[in-house]
């Protein structure tokens, strides 16, 4: 009996290991992701990019009150899949503004790889820019929106993309003048696995 059960174990872990492929589960692997790990003190500009080839999958961050309402940021990293290819072309996207709400994708069907944000003590508040790459001539389609990250301003923010896939293209935020903390809903979207000819969608 113990060693039918094994036989079945065997095969399905056999059919798991070829749903992945050789990717391997796309999400264990991440670069720079601890909880020492964090990209900027308080009160402090930082610039953040990926690896070549690699996109944002999960951003984590902590609110601290004392500290001018400002937050600490923390960023993992995954590589693009084979399919995609390596990005042909990668640049800073707008600012957007302290104390303002926001949406932005990345032009040019780009994907989200990597952040920079200056802030603001007047404000209490910091400006933002996409670091974006685009691979080939892909295009993006499905696209949808995460939930609100963090669920109420002031807590801690833990965004990990476990849907394989789905990229990171961009983000909406709103911003409470009152807690001086924002909300973040990230844009996410398949590629396509063929070229295409719009230039931004």
């Amino acid at each position: 009996m113990d060693l039918a059960r094994l036989w079945v174990l065997l095969a399905l872990v056999t059919v798991a290991w070829g749903q992945y492929g050789d990717y391997g589960y796309p999400y264990q692997q991440y670069h720079d992701y601890s909880d020492d790990g964090w990209v900027n003190l308080n009160r402090q500009g930082f610039s953040y990019q990926c690896p070549h080839g690699q996109v944002v999958v999960a951003v984590r961050s902590i609110f601290n009150k004392k500290e001018g309402s400002d937050r600490q940021w923390n960023y993992a990293c995954m590589p693009t899949p084979q399919n995609l290819g390596e990005p042909t072309e990668c640049w800073w996207e707008e600012i957007n503004r302290a104390g303002m709400e926001w949406y932005q994708t990345c032009s040019n069907n780009g994907l989200v790889a990597g952040f920079q944000s200056r802030y603001f003590e007047s404000v209490l508040d910091r400006e933002w820019q996409f670091y974006c790459c685009r691979y080939s001539k892909r295009c993006p389609y499905s696209c949808w929106l995460t939930t609100e990250y963090p669920g109420h301003y002031g807590e801690e923010m833990d965004m990990i993309s476990y849907n394989y896939d789905y990229y990171m293209r961009g983000a909406t935020t709103t911003f409470s003048a009152v807690e001086r903390d924002r909300q973040w809903k990230f844009i996410m979207c398949r590629m396509t696995d063929y070229d295409c000819e719009f230039a931004n969608v």
